[in-house]
């Protein structure tokens, strides 16, 4: 069936429009709640389902509908509070829920919110099961003879702070680390300055003062520039940011550098190829810098590009049996340790390189030079008309031609917006400025 709510993360949009409104939330609840306590019945599993949330105001009202919903499907609930999403998927599995709920909308503004589920083994629902919750949305909604429960979870960070530093191997120590912090005003702000402290780095917190409104607000991985001028301010060692669920994380070496997600996956993954660990390949997207796959090469490790979104990544790993993926915004995979993004745990095994390797973020990074990278939008009614349309083929394969087989052009539809995004990368930014700017002009020409 064709989706009307569900995108390929969840239900995402501004607070009060569309399907983010208290009823229909509050119907969603009472529908996952029906499809899952059917699904429970032939599994043999629990009828409990986790909540979580972010910092952002919205969760509050939504949190309470979704809550009311589900127990009047007939499901008990468990209330985790503001928890990182990845968070979520972690406790989702050590409580053997029959499902997580995050109500989060990432690293966006705090006036927009979403409704992400997990499976019981902490992944992206089913598609089938989603389908089916959409198909009962359009039910009318009947109170279950047998109501649920809720009960607050009040252990939560414990668990999960003690889940991430037990995915450093023992010994690990940050002792003589001095690493600033930014949890965007978001759902680590209480969970993630305990974890790098705990394992012995002196952790100067930013952006850990959340009040509803200021959540990804000029922090977080999304507005690093306040973390790279403390930085080195502070002579620190490092900056780690997160965005605002926890699910990503950009990074800052001594030198205020930012050092994105492309170069963190390759410090992961020449990391674990140097230990003589399993990483046969790596899968990025259409959007992972050619640097990456050209420093990944040299080290014979493979990179299949997914389409953009997590949930492609993590197909693409499944498929092809690795353990690591992510973007180049930060959400970074690392299936041997989490089921899902986390920006915690991918810092903590960039930290765990640079120990074992006894180099700093700056010099790590240098295995990989990323080639310059110009993005413009777009905005055209016909974005669906992109596909083989001989003007903007015939530009692309002239765009081709003067990057000379070094570079790469990707025009790419949004999936949320009336716009294309026109990528391309080369070796000299002048160029690469100059034939993006082009090909944009035939683009938004062509698709009128």
């Amino acid at each position: 069936m064709t989706r009307k709510y569900f995108g390929t993360d969840g239900i995402r949009g501004r607070v009060g429009e569309g399907a983010i409104t208290p009823e229909f939330v509050l119907r969603l609840g009472w529908a996952a709640g029906q499809v899952l306590v059917e699904h429970s019945a032939k599994t043999g599993g629990s009828r409990l389902i986790l909540i979580g949330k972010d910092t952002r105001i919205s969760g509050y009202m939504f949190e309470s509908a979704l809550q009311a919903g589900l127990i009047s499907a007939g499901i008990d609930v468990g209330l985790l509070g503001p928890m990182p999403t990845p968070a979520i998927a972690y406790l989702t599995r050590t409580f053997q829920a029959q499902a997580g709920i995050v109500i989060s909308a990432s690293h966006n503004p705090f006036y927009d919110n979403g409704i992400k589920f997990f499976s019981s083994a902490g992944t992206k629902l089913d598609d089938e099961l989603e389908s089916a919750i959409e198909a009962k949305l359009e039910e009318p909604l009947v109170t279950a003879a047998g109501l649920g429960k809720a009960r607050r979870i009040t252990d939560a960070a414990g668990r999960y702070i003690e889940y991430c530093k037990s995915t450093a191997p023992w010994g690990f120590n940050l002792t003589g680390m001095q690493i600033v912090l930014d949890c965007a005003n978001g759902a680590t702000y209480h969970v993630a300055p305990k974890v790098f402290a705990e394992l012995g780095a002196r952790v100067i917190p930013m952006a850990v003062e959340p009040d509803g409104l200021n959540i990804n607000s000029d922090c977080g991985s999304t507005h690093p520039e306040r973390l790279q001028a403390a930085v080195i301010a502070q002579k620190a060692d490092l900056g780690i940011a997160l965005d605002g669920d926890g699910d990503r994380v950009l990074m800052v070496d001594h030198k205020g550098e930012l050092v994105d997600g492309d170069e963190l996956l390759y410090i992961i993954a020449a990391h674990r190829h140097q230990q003589q660990t399993a990483c046969a390949g790596v899968v990025g997207t259409q959007m992972s810098n050619l640097g990456l796959e050209l420093a990944l090469k040299s080290l014979d490790i493979d990179l299949v590009r997914a389409k953009v979104g997590d949930r492609y990544v993590i197909e693409a790993m499944r498929e092809n049996q690795w353990l690591l993926g992510g973007e180049s915004s930060g959400h970074i995979i690392c299936n041997d340790v989490s089921t899902t993004g986390d920006g915690i745990i991918a810092a903590l095994q960039v930290l765990r390189a640079m120990l074992q390797a006894g180099k700093s973020l700056h010099k790590l990074k240098q295995g990989m030079q990323k080639f310059p990278q110009t993005m413009i939008n777009v905005r055209t009614p016909a974005k669906d008309k992109l596909a083989n349309h001989p003007d903007v083929n015939q530009a692309v394969s002239e765009a081709e031609q003067r990057l000379n087989g070094r570079g790469r052009v990707l025009l790419r539809p949004s999936g949320t917006e009336p716009l294309v995004r026109v990528m391309v990368e080369g070796e000299s930014q002048p160029l690469v400025r100059e034939v993006a700017q082009q090909l944009a002009l035939v683009v938004e020409r062509s698709l009128q």
